[in-house]
């Protein structure tokens, strides 16, 4: 009887710890299931932060261009140059400046340097003066080159996002 009652003890904690074990290796289960869940969370959020700061940063530099052709294309350079043309040019640059420097934060330092390239070729043609368009000829020439490499960049990045 004795043999009994020592099995029976045996049983009964030898059943706790299995279930003691099934229930930690649950919880640690669940803990880094959980801890995987948000970490997929986090780098969507960042992948769609990023995306948005492209969009806006290609925007930016678009109006930015936009508004430099429409003074290189005025009939009269000069009289194009209004108050509001300046006041919308400022604001444009602020803009892209701003966007240019997040991209620092948010992207790989060869994504910036390619962003700041295509942001100081718009910058250079928003303000450039008759004599330089003389001698440099179309803005396109001018930003052709660093616009197409910040696209390409934007892509490959953009594609190895998490």
């Amino acid at each position: 009887m004795e043999m009994q009652v020592w099995a029976s003890l045996f049983g009964v904690i030898l059943g706790g710890l299995l279930s003691y074990l099934a229930q930690f290796t649950t919880v640690r289960l669940a803990a880094r299931n959980e801890e995987k869940r948000q970490a997929a969370q986090r780098a969507e959020a960042r992948r769609s932060e990023r995306l948005e700061l492209l969009r806006e940063f290609i925007a930016i530099t678009q109006a930015g261009i936009r508004i430099a052709e429409e003074r290189d294309q005025a009939p009269d350079w000069d009289a194009a140059g209004t108050p509001e043309w300046f006041a919308a040019a400022r604001n444009i640059i602020d803009r892209l400046w701003v966007a240019e420097r997040m991209i620092e934060v948010l992207f790989s330092p060869q994504m910036y340097q390619l962003a700041r390239a295509y942001a100081s070729a718009v910058d250079h043609v928003l303000w450039r003066l008759p004599e330089q368009i003389a001698a440099e000829g179309s803005m396109w020439d001018h930003l052709r080159g660093p616009q197409h490499e910040f696209l390409a960049g934007a892509r490959t990045d953009v594609g190895s996002l998490p």
